[in-house]
């Protein structure tokens, strides 16, 4: 069914949106209405194996018998994410930016190690020219993230919550483009995740759990206001990663985003929260009220999130929503990979 808002937001400003399933029917509808990407991890992986199984019955025919441990997962995932990176590949080849990419992650129970990153990271990217290989934004992540860029891969940041990490990504992305370049690399598509709805579901547990002096109108506005944030830090300092907002939870953190230059990863359920009629309004200028930010200040939480300083790199793998957003896709994604039957 036509979507005029998303039809509107993907054709009339420079938004980019990106489907945030693996699910075949619901990756058709999503191109219907403007969607040119794909993003994917472990748990939509094994929820599509596991719930489209008439889909993919035959193309598991192809997918070896008998292994085991990461090759078993790598070749689930390269069974769906090869897929759907053959059938998005047309839109790649019109060379149009942040166009017509697949995006398949690395192993979650790996986040601290470098070189198994950068080692699983290559072999992802080999599948084909228009896969996304999704690192963690913790400290090894990021290491490992500046280093796939000065390869050349197309990388995205995942596991990422607040400021003080995007900014990270951008600084190691801009990095690894200027090693790129002196070797004689065209450097990839470069993106930083912001999962804005998993910032808000956090801090709301924060908050009830010390009396913070916030209200629900406040906690949902948290992740935008970091986002917001940090895409007028992006802009001023010239980072040409593109910001992604991710995890999203309501219609908001789509159309408080409208008119930026980002690349928006909208999950089925959040297309059905968007209004058909919304108003087609870019908001990404639109700050966040002062008095809405200086309640949220109040929970040190929040502070590391929102400020540039927040956090030091060390610290994002402690971060409250990178630990339970690791534990969904260790055990709720790539682990379930392992006894999945085929």
């Amino acid at each position: 069914m036509a979507h005029p808002y998303l039809q509107w937001l993907t054709t009339k400003t420079p938004s980019i949106y990106w489907h945030d399933s693996a699910i075949r029917a619901e990756q058709l509808a999503a191109f219907e209405n403007g969607a040119v990407g794909m993003t994917t991890n472990p748990f939509l992986i094994n929820a599509s194996l596991r719930s489209d199984t008439d889909f993919w019955a035959e193309r598991l025919k192809s997918v070896e018998k008998g292994l085991s441990g990461d090759e078993k997962a790598q070749a689930l995932i390269h069974c769906v994410t090869g897929y759907y990176a053959q059938e998005v590949r047309p839109i790649f080849d019109r060379g149009e930016t942040g166009k017509g990419y697949v995006c398949a992650q690395t192993n979650p129970n790996k986040t601290g190690d470098v070189d198994y990153m950068i080692q699983q990271a290559k072999t992802l990217a080999s599948w084909a020219p228009n896969i996304v290989v999704k690192l963690p934004a913790t400290n090894a992540g990021i290491t490992a993230y500046e280093e796939c860029v000065a390869q050349g891969l197309n990388v995205a940041a995942t596991v990422s919550f607040t400021v003080p990490q995007v900014l990270a990504v951008g600084a190691a992305a801009e990095r690894g483009k200027e090693r790129a370049r002196k070797n004689g690399i065209t450097p990839g598509l470069t993106i930083a995740v912001m999962m804005v709805g998993r910032l808000d579901d956090y801090l709301r547990d924060v908050a009830h759990d010390s009396c913070a002096k916030v209200e629900e109108s406040d906690i949902v506005q948290a992740g935008v206001a970091c986002m917001k944030k940090a895409y007028n830090i992006f802009q001023e300092r010239g980072y040409t990663t593109y910001l992604m907002p991710a995890g999203c939870r309501g219609a908001n953190h789509v159309t408080e985003f409208a008119g930026a230059k980002m690349i928006m990863s909208i999950a089925p359920k959040i297309v059905k929260m968007i209004a058909p009629d919304a108003p087609q309004e870019e908001r990404i200028n639109v700050p966040v009220a002062a008095d809405v930010i200086e309640r949220l200040m109040t929970m040190p939480e929040f502070r590391k999130a929102y400020l540039e300083d927040g956090m030091s790199r060390e610290e994002f793998i402690t971060f409250g929503s990178a630990n339970r957003t690791t534990d969904q896709f260790i055990n709720d994604g790539w682990n379930p990979l392992l006894s999945f039957a085929y």
